[in-house]
């Protein structure tokens, strides 16, 4: 059985990277089998690329490690909500299994704005636990925030 805990902490080091770089902190870890296949975070900035958000750079990972676009035995770790587009990213890699940390109150595709994952009306849904470390998520970020608006004054 997978820890999720285990998981979810490499994701908030590879969020923690995303600090350092000046990105929005958002990790991400991909597990297949036990295994890790992938791990990323954001590089918007860096990359000059609006869909390099860490969810999808991950799932682009996993795909070249198992040679297939499905990933259909993997369970995919946030440490934020995955907003409309990663959520779309991880529907159509066939992902079943969603872990994430803090919710997106303004762009979260997982319950917040809406439920992309578990749409009843698409052909494939997704379990999502959300909360996982949530408070250390949520620092993160809000810290994050905070240094950006005092580098701004």
């Amino acid at each position: 059985m997978l820890d999720p805990s285990y998981f979810m902490k490499l994701a908030i080091q590879e969020a923690e990277k995303a600090f350092e770089k000046k990105e929005i902190p958002v990790g991400c870890v991909i597990v297949h089998q036990g295994k890790i296949i992938a791990k990323s975070h954001n590089q918007v900035e860096q990359l000059k690329d609006p869909t390099a958000h860490a969810e999808m750079i991950a799932i682009t990972q996993a795909s070249a490690y198992l040679n297939s676009w499905r990933l259909t035995d993997c369970t995919l770790f946030s440490t934020l909500e995955p907003c409309p587009m990663c959520a779309g990213g991880i529907h159509l890699a066939r992902i079943p299994t969603v872990f994430f940390g803090a919710f997106d109150p303004k762009k979260g595709a997982c319950g917040s704005i809406c439920d992309i994952l578990r749409n009843d009306k698409l052909n494939h849904q997704v379990q999502v636990y959300p909360s996982l470390f949530e408070k250390e998520c949520s620092n993160l970020l809000t810290s994050f925030f905070q240094k950006l608006r005092q580098s701004n004054l």
